[in-house]
């Protein structure tokens, strides 16, 4: 599935990915390949992206507020405030604060 990351700024990422999760506003939830789609608003939280491989990563300089993480698992961890999700079609997009 493909994901994107868009801030006012930038964007912050843009790549394809095995999976990911957001915070909710009602709790964490996951996103798989071949996903019904969703729109969702987003709360403070830790998005975390399941990637490919660090080739794979696209990303901007990140915004003061924002913060990210890639860890030994090929897992990205992106700190945001809020934002909207929508999710059609294997592509998501996260709006994000």
């Amino acid at each position: 599935m493909f994901l994107e990351i868009v801030t006012p700024e930038a964007i912050l990422f843009s790549s394809e990915v095995d999976s990911f999760s957001v915070p909710g506003i009602n709790g964490e939830f996951q996103m798989l390949n071949n996903h019904a789609p969703v729109v969702s608003i987003l709360r403070e939280g830790t998005v975390k992206i399941h990637i490919h491989t660090q080739e794979h990563l696209e990303m901007d300089k990140i915004s003061g507020h924002l913060q990210a993480h890639i860890d030994d698992d090929k897992i990205l961890t992106l700190a945001i405030t809020s934002g909207t999700l929508e999710l059609n079609e294997n592509k998501a997009i996260i709006l994000a604060d």
